[in-house]
């Protein structure tokens, strides 16, 4: 039997669970007790798209300057979401289709107040 969640519609429940979700697919593949160490691998390795999948809000901050040899046009976006229980504010870059390129940075906080209070401060 496969099991998957859709990233894509994030909520905040639904992101509380990817990480318990990860841990119990990587367990079945590669054995109990190796889970969590992959999926903590797994999770700063797409670190950037796992951010961008669990926003709740986001906000267009201006234009990325794009290096000289590329065509494309990238923004600065600040993210607002929760990702295995903790509250995050980000600054990702992201391309005219809406698909995130990298990340600028990360702040993780304790609570949605401290994060929604960040998220406003962010320029």
């Amino acid at each position: 039997m496969t099991m998957f969640h859709v990233l894509g519609a994030a909520s905040a429940n639904n992101m509380d669970r990817v990480a318990a979700t990860l841990v119990a697919g990587l367990e079945i593949e590669f054995g109990r007790g190796a889970g969590e160490a992959l999926a903590q691998r797994f999770l700063e390795a797409e670190e950037s798209d796992f951010l961008w999948d669990a926003r709740l809000s986001e906000r267009w901050l201006g234009v990325y300057p794009a290096r000289d040899d590329e065509d494309r046009e990238l923004d600065r976006v600040a993210i607002l979401g929760r990702l295995d229980g903790r509250w995050f504010v980000a600054v990702s870059i992201v391309d005219g289709d809406g698909n995130v390129q990298g990340l600028m940075g990360r702040r993780s906080f304790g609570s949605e107040r401290q994060a929604r209070e960040a998220f406003v401060a962010t320029y």
